[in-house]
């Protein structure tokens, strides 16, 4: 009986770690901090590139290219290099989770 009790919780703990992991794609994202990041460096450049909503429409827009986390990673990156940010791997980090918070919901 023990041992069928260990087994079902050892079998319960293994099936919900994944879920857990899946619920953030983006963990211990510091929203605060990205806030005032995409403040300063993301929104003028969408602003002139795509007009509404004071640069957020790139987020929402029907046909945008980002469809899962890894896209939201690689963009950001791509964004850092092209524009010369200076970001460091965990500010583009913190960046993916507001905006996924705010616009994706990946989860």
């Amino acid at each position: 009986m023990r041992t069928t009790l260990h087994t079902a919780a050892t079998l319960a703990l293994a099936l919900a770690l994944p879920l857990a992991a899946q619920a953030d794609p983006f963990p211990d994202a510091d929203h605060a901090a990205a806030k005032d990041m995409h403040d300063r460096l993301c929104i003028e450049c969408h602003e002139r590139r795509f007009s509404g909503e004071g640069g957020s429409a790139i987020y929402t827009r029907p046909d945008r290219r980002v469809t899962t986390p890894s896209a939201l990673s690689q963009q950001l990156t791509t964004c850092t290099t092209m524009l010369n940010l200076d970001l460091f791997p965990e500010d583009e980090h913190h960046l993916a989770g507001y905006l996924n918070k705010l616009y994706y919901k990946f989860e």
